[in-house]
């Protein structure tokens, strides 16, 4: 009496003899598709792989009937398998679609205008450092400096009243 799914990614068995105890989920502990071909070869959603134990624990004082866990386990497995394969089929594509074409944007953002006017200024760069010293020199510098000769005469004493 057990329920099974075509796939080897989702076990689950309704008999207590061949219910797993294990705190480890049900899900294979492979996680590759039908080709053999991991998914996720650089394990950027491992912080997802999350089984049943993860998700509800009773601890040891209080326990529940094991049909009642056998079948919430069940469910928990059947519901987040279903669910998560309804909402690929319906999101999946688009959403596909709309991070491709904001890759496809960012991209030939970078690559057209972003790198381009990276390296002009930094061509222009020596040219516009030289023109700002020299305005500095001729018309910050002696203003400053007229300004520091006419506060260096002011002085200020403090007297205790």
């Amino acid at each position: 009496m057990g329920l099974e799914k075509e796939k080897a990614d989702t076990k689950i068995f309704m008999d207590v003899d061949n219910f797993s105890q294990s705190s480890g989920p049900a899900l294979s502990d492979t996680e590759k598709s039908e080709n053999g071909a991991s998914r996720d070869p650089h394990g950027l959603n491992a912080h997802l792989k999350l089984g049943f134990e993860d998700v509800i624990a009773e601890p040891v004082s209080n326990h529940s009937c094991d049909r009642v866990w056998i079948c919430s386990h069940a469910l928990f497995e059947v519901s987040k398998y279903l669910i998560y394969k309804l909402l690929t089929l319906v999101l999946a594509i688009p959403l596909a679609l709309v991070a491709g074409i904001v890759f496809a944007v960012l991209s030939c953002l970078h690559i057209w205008i972003v790198v381009p006017f990276i390296k002009s200024c930094l061509m222009v760069l020596p040219s516009v450092q030289t023109v700002w010293k020299s305005l500095t020199d001729v018309l910050i510098a002696p203003l400053f400096q007229s300004i520091g000769r006419c506060f260096a005469v002011v002085n200020v004493h403090l007297d205790k009243e």
